[in-house]
């Protein structure tokens, strides 16, 4: 299910949380930084487990937020690995998932501190950091919100 949905405007500056959004095939999340920037045939959402948060926390002594790895949709339930190149839904929005949303130097920077490494973070966060995926079609989505595969 979805457990939290994150927005930010502009690149760089703070994401926000919100309860509802509306998603727009080919185009991603109406109000955020990356909306129809990709174009219809790139990636333009990005989910993580919270699992995988909560994980690194206990792994690593931490105490980063919902909102520190910059995806916009944070679920709960839901392995999104297993989401790679397969189509599902949520509510009546339908996506595609295409590619692991494998760390980069950035989200290595961003939870770096004194006891971890930037190396560290981006080692920690491989294969666990959540999935990009397309935008099918146009839908509301919100908090609480579950996940379903379609069966081709």
């Amino acid at each position: 299910m979805i457990q939290a949905i994150f927005v930010s405007k502009k690149s760089k500056q703070a994401q926000i949380e919100i309860d509802a959004v509306k998603a727009d095939a080919g185009k991603g999340i109406v109000g955020d930084r990356y909306y129809g920037k990709k174009g219809t045939d790139g990636p333009n959402i990005t989910f993580v487990e919270s699992e995988e948060i909560a994980a690194f926390n206990a792994n690593f002594g931490q105490r980063i937020p919902l909102f520190a790895t910059r995806r916009n949709i944070v679920t709960q339930g839901v392995r999104l690995n297993q989401l790679v190149g397969q189509e599902f839904s949520i509510g009546d929005v339908r996506f595609y998932g295409v590619e692991l949303c494998e760390p980069c130097g950035s989200l290595g920077k961003a939870l770096a501190n004194e006891s971890l490494t930037s190396s560290q973070v981006v080692r920690a966060w491989a294969r666990r950091g959540g999935l990009r995926a397309n935008v099918l079609s146009t839908g509301i989505l919100r908090v609480g919100m579950q996940f379903n595969l379609i069966q081709k």
